[in-house]
């Protein structure tokens, strides 16, 4: 079941695939009919390519060191996943298909198509765009201040679902914040066998945490103003919320 609320003041895709890199914590990487998994072996320089620590006896580091250079010859995948628990926690899947070359102590990878998938779909991302994209200012920060708001705020998750078209709520048995970025808050509403997400934009961008606080004390604000939605005064009233 979809949701009507707009999608607006998001991201682009490039944006989206450099946040989602800068805060992966693991990487699946497939080569030469392998696949392996490496947890907290990766790191990302300014351009968006991935240097990744492998050990010695690595079936990857073989198969890098005997691979034609410069063709593709590996897919890197990276998977984003909430920080707050909610029913389908991968947000997104990022994958990079190219080639490695020895750098130093660690694998460079170098890029040649990268595709980011989200729930509206899967786009490829101009390399060029992913080159210059920037993490979202707010990436790094973001499983802290979700969880706080989830576990610490609940009241205020509740109030901002005033904000929320009352169409998108029909069926509601559980709201809960499920991402954060410069641009909105996404909330996740959970229905009984489906689920939906919800885009509440801000009024302009959030440079970093302070200014997130701003335009979170607006939302807040003009949730007060707005009207209790009808679907979750009949679920208090029935003793489900």
């Amino acid at each position: 079941m979809g949701d009507s609320q707009p999608w607006t003041a998001a991201p682009s895709a490039a944006e989206r695939a450099r946040s989602l890199l800068a805060t992966a914590w693991s990487c699946a990487v497939t080569a030469d009919g392998g696949r392996e998994e490496f947890v907290g072996a990766h790191s990302v320089d300014e351009d968006g390519r991935v240097l990744l620590s492998v050990p010695e006896d690595s079936a990857l580091l073989a198969a890098a060191i005997c691979a034609p250079r410069g063709e593709p010859s590996a897919v890197l995948e990276f998977a984003d996943v909430a920080p707050v628990p909610v029913r389908n926690r991968i947000r997104a899947r990022l994958w990079l298909a190219g080639w490695f070359a020895s750098a130093d102590d660690q694998l460079a990878f170098h890029a040649t198509r990268v595709v980011l998938r989200q729930p509206s779909g899967a786009v490829v991302v101009d390399l060029d765009d992913f080159a210059a994209a920037a993490p979202d200012p707010l990436a790094t920060a973001e499983s802290r201040l979700l969880t706080h708001l989830a576990d610490c705020h609940a009241d205020a998750v509740e109030r901002l679902t005033r904000l929320v078209e009352p169409e998108s709520l029909h069926g509601a048995v559980k709201v809960q914040p499920l991402a954060v970025d410069r641009h909105g808050l996404t909330l996740r509403i959970e229905r009984n066998r489906a689920q939906g997400d919800v885009r509440l934009p801000f009024h302009r961008p959030a440079d970093d945490v302070a200014q997130l606080t701003e335009r979170m004390h607006i939302l807040l604000s003009q949730a007060s103003a707005a009207q209790c939605p009808r679907a979750l005064q009949r679920q208090r009233t029935d003793g489900d919320g």
